[in-house]
């Protein structure tokens, strides 16, 4: 084994180039297809047997609430039969030998066998529910009233006196009846004097009851097991599925003791490449099994399976004629790419490989290389002024922190002061203070929610109102959408300072703020608008100037220096599509425009 291995190794290695590199993007390429249509005809042939057996399940579902209609309508129908006096004293009459004259049985025809005639006929269900009394002494009314020598022609005869459910019976009544499958419900009549006086036979048609049993539905089989392992076919036999619905009748038996359980049990059978599913209805004491052969639809997923095994492998053939044709060919030019990279590697980032203006895979890759190199130096470049920025921040964090805690424990110790006098203007103040400096020290994220920024503002806002005579009020319009997104941090904040110096401190007048929130498709836009003096075009233009960089601004006040701290943080996030942009009407308003990434769920 272990020599077989060696031989098979040297072999490898002593393959070409060009037909390891073959034979390794093959290898490659075709481990993850066939991973791939593994599982997703996995997932087909699965996804085929749980679509077969939720149909199969919803299906026994209504079979069950159509039984169920057909069990109830025969039980009312039967109740109200025993409760119709007139029809009970005749059978009781019967039963003692007595005797009507021909003007009662008239009467007897037109007012209750009538009626009852016009019942049965209105129940499209039934097909018929009759009297048989125990004696001949009494006038037949077809099709209500019959005497027991008819009853005796009847096969469900022996159970006259015990009752209960009789399957798959033709009705003997007449010679000429037609022979079709029946069930019955037979109820004795019992006098508490007299015992036994009649029989009712409450019937409907098998396939009325079971119609899955009597229906030609393509690759379906259904049967009915009674208790005591009778099994019914109906017009569709299939003796094939006698010992699975044996055997499924005798759990479902039994797991009908637990009302928790469910009646209905439907399963796929791999071995019959069938789904079988059981009700059991205990009202009729049996099972009804249906058997559904989807081999055809699994058979469909096969094809599609081998099909695309068949197509897949005339892929992959050419594909190893055209990766081989081309690695051939890239080779040629290949070492003076490698040798640029390995001087790259050593240090020299000022090399670049010769380009041949050929407008190939190689000629672009030497294109390509020299262009990563360009772009190397320049994130390089970019890395550096980023760790600059980030290290400069760390700073005014840390600096930040010293002594918060101390600072927390002043402002509480303060706060417990204001309440003790009641001074709860003072007391509010102060608990805003705590929130702004522990939001604005605590810097555990480049970025945060929107509303947080928000929270932030608002206690901004409670502070900067004890300041003047005047209200300064703040509107927001965001949707919770936006609310979610996230920004740098002490993004908004900066816009709401600019535009309490510079555009309403001098109006020394109530204000609003508005701030709100325009959802894009991929990106959304935050506005903040104030009514102050606002700005001329000149004015706005070096204003977007200083912000976009064009204009050097050093630090102070009053020279938009937080607008273009603002716009560096966000681009440095987002990207240069992002950003922020300024509008303006020179004693009516300025607006400020925030524009970030838009990210659903």
């Amino acid at each position: 084994m272990l020599k077989r291995q060696k031989r098979g190794w040297a072999l490898i290695n002593n393959m070409k180039l060009n037909s390891r590199l073959t034979g390794v993007v093959l290898l490659f390429v075709m481990l993850p297809i066939a991973v791939l249509g593994g599982i997703v005809f996995y997932n087909m042939e699965q996804s085929s047997i749980r679509e077969n057996v939720n149909y199969m399940q919803s299906t026994m579902e209504r079979r069950r609430d159509s039984i169920s209609n057909n069990i109830d309508s025969i039980n009312m129908t039967t109740q109200f039969f025993l409760t119709n006096d007139t029809m009970n004293n005749v059978l009781l009459r019967a039963a003692n030998s007595g005797t009507y004259s021909t003007k009662e049985w008239i009467s007897i025809y037109r007012n209750d066998v009538a009626a009852l005639e016009r019942l049965i006929n209105n129940n499209p269900v039934l097909r018929g529910v009759r009297y048989y009394s125990t004696n001949d002494n009494i006038q037949e009314m077809v099709p209500v009233l019959y005497n027991h020598s008819r009853m005796e022609k009847q096969s469900w005869a022996g159970i006259s006196h015990t009752g209960g459910w009789v399957f798959d019976y033709k009705d003997n009544l007449f010679a000429n009846t037609e022979a079709t499958p029946l069930i019955a419900l037979i109820t004795p009549m019992n006098d508490r004097q007299h015992g036994h006086i009649g029989v009712i036979e409450a019937n409907m048609t098998m396939k009325t009851m079971f119609p899955s049993m009597y229906e030609s539905i393509s690759g379906e089989s259904s049967c009915f097991v009674t208790d005591d392992g009778y099994i019914i076919y109906g017009s569709n036999e299939d003796e094939s599925i006698a010992e699975v619905a044996k055997e499924l009748s005798e759990g479902l038996k039994a797991s009908s003791k637990n009302p928790d359980l469910p009646g209905i049990s439907t399963n796929y059978n791999k071995a019959k490449k069938s789904v079988i599913s059981g009700m059991y209805i205990p009202e009729l004491k049996g099972t009804l099994v249906s058997v559904d052969d989807i081999t055809q639809s699994l058979n469909e997923v096969y094809k599609l399976r081998t099909n695309y095994i068949i197509g897949m492998l005339i892929i992959l053939a050419g594909m190893a004629f055209v990766i081989d044709v081309v690695v051939n060919h890239v080779l040629k030019r290949f070492y003076d790419v490698l040798s640029t990279i390995r001087k790259v590697r050593s240090g020299d980032m000022n090399v670049r490989t010769v380009e041949d203006g050929r407008a190939d895979e190689m000629g672009e890759l030497s294109h390509q290389v020299n262009r990563m190199l360009d772009n190397i130096q320049e994130l390089m470049q970019e890395n550096i002024n980023r760790e600059v920025l980030v290290k400069d921040s760390q700073i005014r964090a840390l600096q930040n922190q010293i002594n918060a805690h101390f600072i927390y424990n002043v402002l509480e110790s303060i706060k417990m002061m204001a309440e003790m006098k009641e001074e709860y203007d003072i007391s509010d103040a102060i608990t805003s203070l705590g929130k702004l400096l522990r939001y604005s020290m605590k810097w555990t994220s480049d970025t945060v929610m929107v509303s947080e920024e928000i929270e932030y503002i608002k206690d901004y806002m409670a502070l900067i109102n004890l300041r003047f005579d005047y209200e300064i009020y703040l509107s927001l319009n965001i949707p919770d959408e936006i609310m979610r997104q996230r920004i740098p941090k002490m993004s908004l904040q900066p816009i709401i300072e600019n535009a309490i110096i510079h555009g309403i401190e001098e109006l020394a007048d109530d204000t609003t703020i508005y701030v709100k929130g325009i959802p894009e498709d991929e990106y959304c836009t935050i506005e903040i608008t104030d009514n102050g003096r606002g700005m001329n075009e000149e004015e706005l233009e070096i204003l977007r100037k200083k912000i976009s960089g064009e204009i050097v601004t050093e630090g102070g006040s009053g020279n938009s220096i937080g607008l273009k701290n603002v716009q560096d943080r966000i681009r440095m996030e987002y990207g240069d599509h992002c950003g922020i942009d300024v509008t303006a009407m020179e004693g009516c308003y300025t607006k400020v425009y925030v524009r970030i990434p838009m990210k659903r769920g």
